[in-house]
């Protein structure tokens, strides 16, 4: 079966993807029996639309070298469409979003209207318009799948969307942001706050502007997604976040000294969200960039979820993982 794509963000994620869907093609088809076809790219630029199918690998060339698929005039006409407008003119069996267009619910709804399935990382769609997208995608019979908005490619949402149907979750307690994480750990070894920071963006782990990560925003818009799943809708609005900006190095070192760690905790029960910096030990006391999660249930007890909370080939992995989802279910249809 050949799936038509439609692929909406070329930044890093969207080029891991597209890598992805290059050095794995032969896997997919032998595997699934699926050929993907990306049909249109889209960054903040412009969109190349080819329905016979674009060339991947030179899409990366060309973003590669010039930092804007627009530069690619030559081989392929360049359009200026709005995401919503692509959706609508675009011919796709799937459409991918990993941008971080905080309006990206729109065209999500634009999709599904026009039948096509949704494949997305971007969370704020799913935290402020949980009930209206996936009532939209119910009502249509098509897949929005958003395993990669929480926990990259780490498996959380699979699990509690189609694996534990059985189970009353009574409580998660999660760690779901890797910046606080390489921020605090670095503290832990006696450099202040700002210079943490400071690091991190150097490295690539923050972003230049970090707040999102420092204010629990990006915790906040996961564990909103995590409640959504496992207990239904509520959004980021209702829910209480306290992010690491106001902690020490002095309390960091006072909680290893009783042999505990500071982390930003998600605590998510029915009805209630709560982010905030918590002093944890055993396996919520993670490092590096994982993330963690403890799911307690009434029939299975306590279930670890652990894994790689960040990274390009990570979150691609997400990403492509649902791609294969939504394509087999349009193909069971």
């Amino acid at each position: 079966m050949e799936v038509k794509v439609g692929l909406f963000g070329f930044g890093n994620v969207g080029k891991a993807v597209a890598r992805v869907l290059i050095e794995k093609e032969r896997f997919f088809r032998e595997k699934y029996g699926l050929s993907f076809r990306v049909v249109n790219i889209s960054d903040t630029r412009g969109t190349v639309w080819l329905p016979e199918g674009i060339d991947l690998s030179e899409a990366l060339l060309v973003k590669e070298n010039f930092g804007k698929l627009s530069a690619w005039t030559n081989d392929y006409e360049v359009y200026s469409f709005s995401p919503a407008e692509a959706v609508k003119e675009i011919e796709a069996d799937v459409v991918i979003d990993v941008t971080n267009d905080g309006n990206a619910h729109e065209w999500h709804l634009e999709a599904l209207r026009d039948g096509k399935a949704v494949v997305t990382s971007n969370k704020p769609p799913l935290a402020f318009h949980y009930a209206e997208l996936t009532g939209e995608a119910e009502r249509r019979g098509l897949p929005y799948l958003f395993e990669a908005t929480v926990m990259a490619g780490t498996p959380i949402i699979g699990l509690l969307r189609e694996n534990l149907l059985g189970d009353t979750v009574r409580r998660i307690k999660a760690v779901l942001n890797a910046t606080t994480t390489f921020i605090l750990s670095r503290m832990e070894q006696g450099i202040d706050f700002e210079k943490a920071v400071k690091q991190a963006q150097e490295l690539g782990i923050a972003e230049r502007d970090p707040s999102g990560d420092v204010l629990g925003i990006d915790a906040g818009y996961k564990a909103t997604i995590l409640h959504c799943v496992a207990f239904g809708p509520i959004t980021f609005d209702e829910i209480a976040v306290k992010g690491i900006a106001e902690v020490t190095v002095d309390e960091v070192k006072r909680t290893l000294a009783k042999g505990k760690r500071i982390r930003l905790v998600a605590t998510i029960e029915e009805k209630s969200v709560k982010v905030a910096p918590e002093e944890v030990s055993g396996p919520l006391a993670v490092s590096s960039n994982e993330n963690v999660a403890l799911i307690e249930t009434d029939l299975l007890g306590e279930l670890l979820v652990k894994g790689a909370g960040a990274g390009l080939k990570e979150t691609a992995s997400g990403v492509v993982s649902d791609l294969v989802k939504a394509s087999l279910k349009l193909r069971a249809r």
